[in-house]
């Protein structure tokens, strides 16, 4: 799901866990069933097709960029995501 978009695309640094490679991750609980509901939804809009949906896997953190940028429920704007640089 990384590897090769970042390849194709020539995309410096990114799409590996590797030394000198900044950290793009989403860390996922397979086994967590939730239900989409008006509160939890952060789109800007505010609404989405699927309220009322009921998944099974949730995404618990994100790590954009080296830096934890979303963990139980609520973003952290301390730190941006950084620039995507391209090796064309």
């Amino acid at each position: 799901m990384c590897h090769a978009p970042a390849i194709a695309f020539r995309v410096q640094d990114r799409g590996f866990i590797d030394e000198g490679c900044w950290a793009d991750l989403a860390i996922v609980d397979i086994n967590h069933d939730w239900t989409v509901k008006p509160d939890n939804i952060l789109y800007k809009c505010g609404w989405s097709p699927f309220t009322d949906q009921s998944f099974r896997g949730k995404v618990l953190s994100t790590v954009v960029s080296g830096h934890l940028a979303w963990h139980e429920g609520r973003f952290r704007e301390d730190r941006m995501g950084e620039r995507l640089l391209f090796d064309r």
